[in-house]
């Protein structure tokens, strides 16, 4: 079994926020699958499987930084017996892996205008998901992400919840 551990996605990334899981415990997944969405300092980022096996289980939750290195989740080798199932308090049993502490929150810069018909907007894969299951206009919307990109809690505020 081995761990899928948090990738640096570029040279001065340091941490990483888990924005969602795209597969279930139990699902097979394939060297390239996509995994889940992060968010970094450049914007959300789909990262992929390194190897063939089935997805256990998730070790961290929805919505936590963590830095690069630290396991995700938990994959089953091809072949080998799926361990039994584990719920995600108790994957903390190990050493404990803490997060660095959080820089002081800066005021959110100014929003971007809204984007013009014929432009396309910028939005995170997990925003560009839920607003497509939601109903919900991504061109009417102003993002509050990096350079004014749609995030996914900007789709949820305007889909309520």
């Amino acid at each position: 079994m081995g761990a899928f551990r948090m990738p640096s996605l570029g040279a001065d990334m340091e941490a990483g926020k888990l924005v969602e899981w795209l597969v279930k415990p139990g699902a097979p997944v394939k060297h390239g699958d996509i995994l889940a969405v992060v968010e970094t300092q450049k914007g959300a980022i789909e990262i992929e499987a390194f190897e063939d096996g089935i997805f256990e289980r998730p070790l961290v939750e929805i919505g936590a930084v963590v830095p690069v290195g630290t396991p995700l989740a938990m994959i089953a080798g091809a072949g080998e017996a799926a361990a039994p199932e584990a719920p995600v308090a108790a994957a903390k049993a190990g050493p404990e892996v803490v997060a660095p502490p959080s820089p002081p929150v800066a005021p959110p810069p100014p929003a971007a205008p809204p984007v013009t018909t014929g432009e396309r907007a910028r939005v995170t894969p997990a925003a560009r998901r839920l607003a497509e299951q939601k109903g919900v206009d991504l061109l009417s919307m102003t993002g509050t992400g990096p350079s004014g990109a749609i995030t996914l809690a900007d789709v949820e505020a305007r889909a309520g919840g």
